[in-house]
């Protein structure tokens, strides 16, 4: 087969240049140390922010929903995988995000990409739309974009003026304007100026449509996320809130429309009553979750006050996900594969990804972890000297 020895061709540069990618097998003990080929680390790397994908309460309605639902929907919502449970936890979605409706949907990718592609539909729109879109955007937005055939008009990162300066480009064109950002980064962690945005937005008649995916659960007002501001927010339960799944929360009419016009909803089986059961048990805590929203915040700017002593540049990050950025792939490697020996896991995170010449690991901090792991997390960096010092690239 020809395409064969085209994509064993894209392996083996992919190899040459450090960005070659491999599955691990890992077995999770639990919110904190995995394990890997029989030896245990410190899980750096997962987006379990409050550890609650091994809360008792979580498994255990999880296991009530099997039993009296079974560990299948059968069926798309649009056939008979419409199983009573989903109308009680729309509405506790939408009432964690504030808005008057919600729809859940397969997984966070899924709800991004499937979702963008019916709302920037040019034969429901009248025209291609305007699309204004942060240029580090996470994948799935690109994705949905790139689905609906629009071409984006990216804005520097997290920068309002600019965004500002493309609208006003625009201001005298007639089309639909949509503004597209995330609202905690996943690669960097920082936050978008979503206050700024908004106004904008309002001013200049655009559709904010926000993906508060590591947002929800673990920052804002009794764990609400970044998104009151947004038209429409897009989320997952795989984050924060410790199980699967995607949603998105909106107005009536963009929930019947999506009913009507978003094709991974009509096409894709209904989420089983295994995984509904964890949402709705996660649902019932997050908002009182508020101690273990502040440790998280304390881990994360404990590292991140360790790291400046010790010349590691953690970029504009101020929530749970830090990244060290090292800028090449090779750096990022060897950084990941010495943490490694020290009992740490750590990703390294290479192009495409993020752009070229900003390699990094990601460390995710979570309510699992303890001061201690942070502390001999730096003394493990600083010891080994794995990082560029300031002003050395």
């Amino acid at each position: 087969m020809g395409s064969e020895r085209r994509y064993q061709a894209f392996l083996e540069a992919r190899g040459r240049e450090g960005l070659r990618r491999y599955l691990t097998q890992v077995a999770s003990l639990d919110a904190r140390i995995i394990s890997v080929e029989g030896r245990s680390y410190v899980n750096l790397a997962s987006n379990d922010y409050l550890a609650l994908r091994f809360h008792p309460a979580l498994i255990k309605r999880a296991l009530e929903w099997a039993k009296a639902y079974g560990v299948g929907s059968g069926a798309s919502r649009l056939v008979t995988g419409n199983l009573d449970l989903f109308a009680p936890l729309e509405g506790k979605v939408a009432k964690l995000k504030r808005k008057p409706a919600a729809l859940i949907m397969a997984s966070g990718f899924q709800t991004n990409g499937a979702v963008l592609q019916a709302l920037l539909d040019r034969s429901v729109l009248g025209a291609e739309p305007l699309v204004f879109a942060d240029r580090l955007n996470h994948a799935s937005m690109h994705f949905g974009c790139n689905a609906a055939g629009v071409r984006q008009l990216r804005y520097r990162h997290c920068d309002a003026g600019h965004l500002g300066e493309l609208l006003g480009q625009y201001q005298d064109d007639s089309r639909p304007r949509f503004i597209l950002t995330e609202s905690v980064f996943s690669m960097d962690g920082d936050v978008a100026p979503l206050g700024e945005i908004a106004q904008l937005a309002r001013a200049h008649g655009a559709t904010l449509v926000v993906d508060d995916a590591h947002a929800t659960g673990i920052l804002g007002a009794a764990g609400r996320g970044f998104s009151g501001e947004a038209d429409i927010a897009i989320g997952t339960f795989s984050k924060a809130l410790g199980g699967f799944g995607g949603y998105v929360a909106c107005s009536e009419t963009v929930r019947d429309y999506l009913i009507n016009g978003c094709s991974g909803l009509i096409y894709s089986t209904a989420l089983p009553p295994p995984v509904l059961g964890a949402i709705d048990a996660a649902l019932d805590l997050v908002l009182a979750m508020d101690a273990e929203r502040a440790r998280v915040a304390s881990l994360a700017t404990r590292f991140r006050a360790g790291a400046a002593t010790i010349g590691l540049d953690t970029g504009a990050s101020t929530t749970q996900i830090v990244p060290v950025i090292l800028g090449s792939p090779e750096a990022a490697i060897a950084m990941s594969a010495r943490l490694r020996q020290a009992g740490f896991w750590a990703s390294s995170i290479r192009p495409p990804t993020v752009p070229a010449g900003t390699a990094r690991l990601r460390l995710a901090f979570s309510a699992a972890h303890e001061e201690s792991d942070i502390d001999r997390l730096l003394d493990v960096i600083d010891t080994q000297d794995l990082a560029p010092r300031a002003g050395v690239m």
